[in-house]
């Protein structure tokens, strides 16, 4: 039986230097999101299913873009 995590990067932001990406770690407990500005974690949120954190982090897309598209913008 495996019982390592795997992780999958959801979506990168690529502004300037540091990246913003979304990763989803799972693991036999379920699922955590989080999201990374360069090595820092800045978010992480646990979902018991997948579709739960799929939905999120493409919220989570829409949010960033958006700032990302106003910072670039000003």
């Amino acid at each position: 039986m495996n019982h390592m995590n795997t992780d999958r990067e959801l979506w990168r932001i690529a502004v300037g230097e540091r990246p913003t990406t979304c990763i989803m770690r799972t693991c036999c407990s379920g699922a955590e999101l989080q999201v990374c500005d360069g090595e820092t974690i800045v978010l992480r949120e646990l979902y018991p299913l997948k579709s739960d954190l799929y939905e999120r982090a493409r919220e989570l897309e829409v949010e960033y873009r958006g700032k990302m598209h106003t910072a670039s913008a000003g």
